[in-house]
């Protein structure tokens, strides 16, 4: 028997290569961040490199932008192209409707961007992220102005949410985002409806952005042991 993050590993492998599949010729791509988008990534310049593929890609992260160079995938930003034909990212849980959080690696904002101006998203995740209800054993990631911090810990603290400032690991002090903010990962535990939170967490002035993700998804590419489930948006 495999050790279980072998097959996590594998599973990741499976779903950015099959992902990959539906990149076209002149797409605009939107690259995603974190481990699976990660192989995503490599996959596209694979392909770029086999294929003679021809695409531009805007990443979501500087983690994402410095691998899509490592594998010399041409970039180009939302200026240019304001209307992305697709994006592939991950996730850090899921539901059968397609409704996320993510936001493990502090990209969430312009995660959520990139996936705004696509014409389709497609995530790729191992079935550890799925989940039948948002918030199981699963903080929301909250991008926040330094300087509203206290106030926005407050309103949440009002909604029931538990905030936590995200420390950084290799430095001291708090993580600070792309963006150049901070990021309070909050347990609200189970969502019965997390587009009710989604849009009571918008309205605090000082938060920039949320980790969850309500009907932005098309199409999910879930790697288990037992192979790839694909799933749609009802």
């Amino acid at each position: 028997m495999k050790p279980k993050q072998d097959w996590k590993e594998q599973a990741k492998r499976a779903v950015a290569k099959e992902a990959v599949k539906n990149v076209k010729n002149g797409f605009i791509l939107g690259l995603g961040s974190g481990s699976t988008a990660a192989y995503v990534i490599k996959e596209i310049g694979k392909r770029i490199q086999t294929e003679n593929l021809k695409v531009y890609a805007i990443p979501t992260s500087y983690q994402a932008m410095l691998l899509a160079v490592e594998n010399r995938i041409p970039l180009t930003t939302l200026y240019e192209y304001p209307e992305i034909d697709l994006t592939i990212d991950g996730a850090d849980q899921i539901d059968k409707n397609l409704n996320m959080i993510k936001g493990g690696g502090a990209a969430l904002t312009r995660e959520k961007i990139v996936a705004s101006a696509s014409k389709k998203v497609l995530i790729v995740a191992d079935e550890t992220k799925l989940t039948d209800k948002l918030g199981k054993n699963c903080p929301v990631p909250i991008e926040v102005l330094p300087f509203a911090l206290p106030h926005v810990i407050k309103k949440i603290e009002k909604l029931g949410g538990k905030p936590v400032l995200r420390q950084a690991k290799n430095k001291v002090g708090p993580i600070i985002t792309d963006n150049g903010n901070s990021i309070i990962d909050v347990d609200f535990g189970i969502m019965e409806i997390p587009e009710k939170l989604e849009s009571l967490l918008k309205s605090i002035p000082g938060i920039v952005e949320t980790g969850l993700f309500i009907n932005m998804a098309d199409t999910a590419l879930i790697g288990g042991e037992k192979g790839i489930k694909r799933l749609k948006k009802v």
